[in-house]
């Protein structure tokens, strides 16, 4: 089962629809995969993106109504909804402290996205807090480590 993210993922915050780039790669994966085996999972679960991929990848199962990530209530909707063990289920996420954590809590794997896609020109303060949180996570991460 693949669950991605929305923002950063397939593009940048705030937009309804993902990047032409990531609405090709995303119907090659439902090629591939099944419409049933993909999921969107989100913490802005915006009614207009889940209209947008009830439209244009119908079977695509946009997961709304549960707690927000770093919670693995989403991914264990996921499980739930596809009948697959956790641990047949990745996430593709961009933050640490969110998807990441989250797929620890829940037993799933990760794809971590270390280059996620921003557009700072429509969006420059919230791309910039982003930008901010996802640097302050990894120097996080580091220090722990640094630590054990």
């Amino acid at each position: 089962m693949l669950a991605l993210d929305f923002d950063g993922v397939l593009a940048p915050h705030g937009e309804n629809r993902p990047l032409p780039e990531c609405e090709a790669w995303l119907a090659r994966c439902v090629a591939a995969l099944g419409a049933e085996r993909v999921f969107i999972l989100s913490n802005r679960p915006d009614p207009a993106r889940a209209a947008y991929f009830n439209q244009e990848f119908p079977g695509v199962r946009f997961i709304s109504g549960v707690r927000k990530k770093p919670y693995p209530d989403g991914l264990l909707r996921v499980a739930e909804l596809s009948g697959a063990e956790t641990a047949r289920i990745v996430l593709l996420d961009d933050r640490l402290l969110t998807g990441v954590l989250a797929t620890c809590l829940a037993g799933t794997g990760v794809v971590y996205i270390t280059a996620p896609y921003v557009s700072f020109r429509t969006r420059p303060v919230v791309e910039g807090f982003f930008a901010l949180i996802r640097m302050l996570e990894r120097w996080y991460v580091a220090l722990l480590n640094a630590a054990a």
